[in-house]
């Protein structure tokens, strides 16, 4: 009985779900960031230009720093987040200690800025967990250059830019043709373009939801509510501040960003807007999906108390039948008459069958 109890007690209550609660409303970015560092990172080097491409992992900090100077576009992607690595490329490639700061920084909400003639940006990479059904997130920090753009992210087994490696790879393509703005716009599209996987992801979701909640509404479609919600909540707050940073590279006069590359982050800062909209959708989804289930309950209930009102109105007349003739009065009208208990028994299931057909001609059940 009590590992019943228990087991629908955890479709109500689950503890895993605070922890969520607390990892996605827990925000503070006056608090120092304190973050596990790796035991290694690992700097991975696309050095190219429309003729020729060098790719090569490098085994130490030190060895990027010659790509500074390189003539061709250099794209230096760093996985994993140690301190003194970040701060030593950082310094090296004049990268000021504010954006170091927010490298360095957890949870930050997605920006863009220009400190000493570099573009920085930092925005989230998402991801659906299928196994959890929960949207993980990852942040990365770009830095726009003269000839160069290093990104650094935080997880080396995750990430949505092996496309772009591809591209890297082809003799002509157009990443190979252009500067290092338009890889710059190429890292950011491509991140862009991955939100609407995971919305669509959490679309699937949402309508399966839909149909369990139409066909048999339980405690249990209430919690998936309430976990899709917390996923709607950090989808949200990864994808809407996204637009603010888009513009502000579109507003920007820097001389790092030419004017023909301008027309694709147009493309990207509408295909943010879609994902905005999209993301407005699911969120009143969800509201829909929280009403739908308590129309469902509401109406379970009042069906049973349907059920309940019509057997007590059918048990009714045996119960005053029943009462009339079994008080305590020795004077009581065919008490003690052969055919009364016959009329009574016939009265008590009688009466009963008449209500049926009259409840059911004016189809109340």
């Amino acid at each position: 009985m009590f590992e019943q109890s228990k087991k629908y007690f955890s479709y109500i209550f689950n503890p895993m779900d605070l922890l969520r609660t607390k990892k996605v409303l827990q925000v503070n970015p006056t608090v120092e960031a304190i973050r596990v560092e790796p035991e290694e990172i690992k700097i991975f080097i696309y050095d190219y230009d429309a003729v020729s491409v060098e790719m090569k992992e490098l085994k130490n900090v030190p060895e990027c720093f010659n790509y500074l100077s390189s003539p061709k576009t250099t794209w230096m992607n760093v996985d994993g987040l140690r301190k003194t690595d970040v701060e030593k490329i950082c310094n090296h490639y004049g990268i000021h200690y504010l954006i170091t700061e927010d490298i360095l920084s957890i949870g930050q909400r997605p920006k863009m800025d220009e400190l000493d003639g570099l573009v920085f940006c930092l925005l989230n990479m998402m991801y659906f967990n299928a196994e959890t059904s929960a949207v993980e997130v990852e942040q990365i920090s770009i830095v726009l250059g003269k000839n160069f753009v290093i990104s650094f992210q935080e997880d080396a087994h995750k990430d949505v830019f092996n496309p772009l490696r591809e591209r890297l790879k082809v003799n002509g393509s157009k990443v190979r043709q252009n500067k290092a703005d338009y890889l710059f716009y190429s890292l950011i599209d491509m991140i862009v373009d991955n939100y609407f996987i995971v919305m669509e992801k959490l679309g699937e979701k949402i309508e399966g939801l839909e149909e369990d909640i139409v066909r048999n509404a339980n405690n249990r479609s209430l919690a998936k509510i309430n976990m899709l919600r917390k996923e709607m909540i950090v989808l949200k707050r990864s994808i809407a501040p996204v637009r603010e940073l888009v513009g502000g590279i579109l507003r920007t006069d820097n001389e790092l960003i030419e004017e023909r590359t301008e027309r694709y982050f147009k493309d990207v800062y509408d295909h943010i807007l879609q994902a905005n909209d999209l993301a407005e959708n699911y969120r009143d989804m969800m509201v829909n999906l929280q009403d739908l289930y308590l129309s469902n309950v509401n109406l379970k209930m009042n069906e049973v108390m349907k059920v309940m009102a019509v057997v007590t109105c059918l048990l009714a007349p045996a119960t005053v039948i029943g009462g009339i003739f079994g008080m305590n009065f020795e004077n009581i009208n065919w008490l003690h008459s052969k055919s009364t208990f016959i009329i009574a028994a016939f009265s008590m299931v009688g009466i009963p069958l008449l209500m049926i057909r009259i409840f059911r001609k004016r189809g109340w059940f």
